[in-house]
């Protein structure tokens, strides 16, 4: 979630419901001292709940009536999509101008949103009754697809304990949204190897069932990853690098964000359903056969 931020991206957190992952971004956007809001997405949810809508009021001064903007929660630094498929594919588009362009148009107005802005949706298994698949446009505004599994049984005990007494923990923040600005510039100016770039691009071509792909993915795949893979591979890699104290990418920090920038790029096919490959096998392969 950090890589995603500092590189100017957006999250999305798949798993199962009771894993934190609510509790997770709300204590990330109070370390870092960002204003928050959560937007609980629901079946009846409309657009303007999201961005906001015009109210009508009067003027005392004059006696007219006029209409005012009310700004919906998208006005917030960090945005928490709560259980985004939920909701139908018309609402959940409401947040794809803001999520690529930084700016939200409304009553014949663009409004500019504070810097930085970083959506963090949650989503359950698209198995689960009520839920709508997101479509493909959306998932591709999403930097990063996180799978948040069941903790292991030492964690679970941890956590339990903790919860489970009188006192919590309390927070300090550790950055400020000015702070956050400089490091996302900064990851920009991290420069990266053609070699590096080179193999980003390869990566994301490779997901492609054309004539350069290999059969593999001929065979499973139906939709490959666009150019905004290749970017964020980079951008992801270059974060990476940075958090770790490392002037530069590698090869190995493109390897290592991949699966969370291509596994949510990727319309497997019938074939894929019938054998039981997912898009995590699909690029779990890419990267192997790209090491040899």
């Amino acid at each position: 979630m950090l890589i995603a931020l500092f590189a100017g991206g957006h999250s999305l957190l798949v798993g199962v419901p009771g894993l934190a992952k609510t509790l997770l971004v709300s204590t990330l956007a109070r370390v870092l001292d960002l204003n928050f809001n959560r937007i609980q997405f629901t079946p009846d949810l409309m657009p303007s709940d999201i961005t906001g809508m015009e109210i009508l009021e009067e003027d005392k001064s004059t006696g007219k009536r006029i209409f005012r903007f009310v700004k919906g929660p998208v006005f917030s630094n960090v945005v928490l999509a709560d259980e985004i498929n939920r909701t139908p594919p018309k609402t959940q588009a409401a947040l794809l101008q803001a999520m690529q362009e930084h700016q939200v148009t409304a009553a014949g107005q663009t409004f500019t949103l504070d810097e930085p802005f970083y959506v963090i949706a949650t989503q359950n298994p698209i198995e689960q009754e009520g839920t709508y698949p997101l479509p493909e446009a959306q998932l591709d505004r999403f930097m990063f697809n996180i799978r948040v599994g069941y903790p292991g049984e030492a964690e679970e005990v941890a956590i339990v304990e903790r919860t489970t007494v009188g006192e919590l923990p309390e927070l300090s923040p550790s950055l400020n949204a000015a702070d956050i600005i400089e490091l996302q510039k900064l990851v920009r100016r991290i420069p990266a190897a053609e070699q590096v770039v080179q193999y980003a691009v390869k990566l994301a071509r490779s997901t492609r069932p054309g004539d350069d792909a290999p059969d593999f993915v001929k065979e499973f795949v139906s939709w490959g990853a666009g150019p905004r893979a290749g970017q964020y591979l980079i951008l992801g890699a270059k974060a990476l690098a940075a958090l770790e104290g490392r002037p530069v990418p590698s090869l190995d920090d493109v390897r290592e964000v991949a699966p969370s920038v291509l596994r949510h790029r990727l319309v497997t096919n019938f074939n894929a359903e019938a054998e039981g490959v997912s898009t995590d096998d699909v690029v779990e392969r890419l990267l192997d056969s790209l090491m040899s």
